[in-house]
């Protein structure tokens, strides 16, 4: 399992190959073995295979073609719909209406898809997980039919590899692990720290092709704009309001 988490790698292209039911709900099983606050479980994960329901969902993720090509498509969701009516049905009132409430689910749906990833990987298949789920989750809930108390958190493709691509590089552990307390960083650790990644000729052609002088102004000015960050912010606080979590 070890091996498998080191040769991860991120899979955008799948082959036509479907994924049988018996492992597919295989991997399901082994994603909900993850660890959940309180015992609750408090997430859902809809799995998407129809054509049609995937054409569906592929706006809300930039059209990002993974989504219909896939065999698959998981939308882990922070659920407390289902807890608050067992809650109810139990003569127990729930009082998970608030931030936090949202925060403990959406940690558990995070969890489950990471196992998912995972068990998936060690079964020879791959994945891509879309961030773009949060940014677009008030047109996902609307696709998915998902009820009050429910909040799209991640979406993962699965399927059989149609490409082998190169590992995407990481920073190195000094980077971001800490002993015993944390230690901020200088100047110089944040030099050193970057230097193999601003290296690499794939980043030094992202800079070139959007006319930056540093990576960082690639993230910055380019793929994860403030005012897109602030567009998207305001819209997932929204959701999370008529979603019954900020009462």
């Amino acid at each position: 399992m070890m091996d498998v988490l080191l040769n991860h790698k991120t899979i955008r292209k799948y082959q036509e190959k479907p994924v049988e039911d018996q492992l597919l709900n295989k991997v399901l099983e082994a994603g909900i073995r993850a660890s959940t606050t309180g015992g609750m479980q408090v997430y859902s994960v809809v799995v998407t295979r129809d054509e049609e329901n995937k054409k569906a969902l592929a706006p809300c993720h930039f059209n990002q073609p993974m989504i219909t090509q896939a065999p698959v498509v998981l939308t882990f969701c922070a659920d407390f719909n289902r807890f608050n009516k067992w809650c109810r049905q139990r003569k127990a009132e729930p009082g998970y209406d608030n931030f936090l409430s949202f925060m403990t689910a959406s940690i558990d749906a995070l969890l489950v898809a990471q196992n998912v990833c995972v068990a998936a990987e060690s079964q020879g298949m791959g994945i891509c997980y879309l961030g773009t789920t949060t940014y677009m989750a008030e047109q996902i809930i609307e696709v998915l039919n998902l009820p009050k108390g429910v909040v799209p958190i991640t979406t993962v493709t699965l399927g059989y590899p149609a490409e082998d691509p190169e590992q995407v590089e990481r920073l190195p552990l000094e980077g971001v692990i800490h002993q015993e307390v944390y230690k901020n960083y200088s100047v110089e650790d944040i030099d050193r720290i970057h230097k193999e990644k601003e290296e690499l000729p794939v980043n030094r052609g992202f800079i070139e092709e959007n006319n930056k002088e540093t990576l960082a102004q690639v993230f910055t000015d380019v793929r994860y704009k403030k005012a897109d960050n602030e567009h998207f912010s305001k819209a997932f606080f929204e959701v999370l309001k008529k979603q019954g979590f900020m009462e």
